[in-house]
């Protein structure tokens, strides 16, 4: 009997705004932000992308500087989905 051990390697990034950029696009990157109100979030930045990507894509911040952020609070149209 052979034991076959999966190691994952996960991209965890360490964050204290929201963010989704270009750059991450397709990594699989789980992102920890720590709000400066105090609140905390986890999400898997591939999700959230799935789900902003119409919105994005019409914004010149995700034009110009290839990211969107937030330092407040997850984005509305994340707030109620499954996105760790």
């Amino acid at each position: 009997m052979w034991l076959t051990t999966k190691i994952v390697m996960e991209n965890i990034i360490k964050s204290k705004r929201f963010v989704v950029r270009k750059s991450l696009i397709g990594k699989n990157a789980t992102i920890e932000v720590s709000f400066k109100n105090g609140k905390t979030a986890t999400y898997n930045h591939d999700k959230v992308f799935s789900i902003m990507k119409d919105k994005l894509e019409n914004m010149a911040c995700w034009e110009k500087y290839k990211s969107y952020t937030a330092s407040n609070n997850l984005p509305l149209s994340v707030r109620n989905e499954d996105i760790s």
